[in-house]
């Protein structure tokens, strides 16, 4: 019998179910691993998915120096590309205030003491589900 031949864009059609399973097989936890390798402080998980489009998960973290956050992120990009996921961009290395690692799926953002009370981005998405690890 004839083999039928597959259809053009069967592999591009995701339905909410893929997409789910995507989200919940993305390598966030691995980002959680490096922020907690290197003693990130007081670290939150949310899933943005059903408030937002541009991520589906969002870390908060701290360091105490943005020395440190310098080492967190060096430590999460380092396990991240382990994992095979490299970040598509990483803001404000230099400085160490706020370093932002933006890796599609996943957004981490590692901030001292006093930009993380500044920005109070957990407030901006305090309709985001919060998720545990």
């Amino acid at each position: 019998a004839p083999r039928k031949k597959p259809a053009a864009n069967a592999s591009a059609v995701k339905t909410n179910k893929d997409a789910a399973d995507a989200a919940s097989k993305s390598n966030w936890r691995v980002a959680v691993q490096g922020a907690e390798d290197k003693q990130a402080k007081d670290i939150r998980v949310f899933d943005l998915r059903d408030v937002s489009s541009f991520t589906d998960t969002l870390i908060i973290c701290g360091g105490t120096s943005s020395r440190q956050n310098q080492t967190i992120s060096n430590e999460i990009e380092e396990q991240m590309k382990a994992a095979g996921d490299y970040a598509l961009s990483i803001e404000g290395y230099t400085n160490g205030e706020w370093i932002l690692l933006d890796f599609g799926d996943c957004v981490v953002n590692i901030f001292t003491e006093q930009a993380r009370a500044y920005y109070d981005l957990e407030r901006l998405w305090r309709d985001a589900k919060p998720l545990k690890w």
